[in-house]
């Protein structure tokens, strides 16, 4: 029927809503699934929500790429244990980051502190007037401490497009900053 109603010019129903529908049955019981690993990966109640919202929007936006849709638990499940296991690595970098920071604002004075915090109000200004595409492949490189390989990976990119955008996006953040080295005291 389906097939018959898609082959019919100007018809309605199209191979997108047989995809939704589709979507639709395979995902009525996996909401609880993806929640649970996520759980249990987190043990966190309010993370794991979020994980396995991230999980099924991922699935909903990527369902027409899996080939096997007898498979489409385990790829959730998948998909749910790997955005949890990134939240924990995220977490942990900026634990060690924020860790980083107090040590370091114990070491220097008050006025060194107010200095650096300036700065990096600068420099966070500076990747915010970024493109996006440059912005993404700068903050998961520089501040997340992805290599160029895994950012590649994460985002879907030949790894010379991600060595080419950061070259970019450290020439503009540079260009932009480059009054506030010209006017620094020596």
């Amino acid at each position: 029927m389906d097939a018959l109603a898609a082959s019919l010019p100007g018809s309605a129903v199209t191979e997108d809503a047989s995809l939704e529908r589709e979507f639709e049955q395979r995902l009525a019981d996996c909401p609880a699934l993806a929640y649970r690993v996520a759980l249990g990966v987190l043990r966190n109640k309010a993370e794991a929500e979020d994980v396995a919202q991230e999980a099924m929007l991922r699935a909903y936006r990527n369902f027409h790429r899996l080939r096997d849709r007898e498979r489409f638990r385990p790829w959730l499940v998948r998909m749910a244990w790997r955005l949890s296991l990134d939240r924990l690595r995220a977490a942990g970098r900026r634990e060690r980051r924020e860790h980083a920071a107090m040590e370091e604002s114990r070491e220097i004075g008050v006025e060194d502190t107010a200095v650096a915090r300036e700065f990096e109000r600068h420099v966070a200004a500076a990747l915010d007037e970024l493109p996006e595409k440059l912005r993404v492949v700068m903050l998961l490189a520089a501040i997340e401490g992805y290599n160029t390989r895994e950012v590649a990976h994460l985002l879907g990119l030949p790894e010379g497009t991600v060595k080419s955008r950061m070259f970019l996006a450290r020439k503009q953040v540079a260009e932009r900053l480059q009054w506030l080295v010209k006017n620094t005291p020596a």
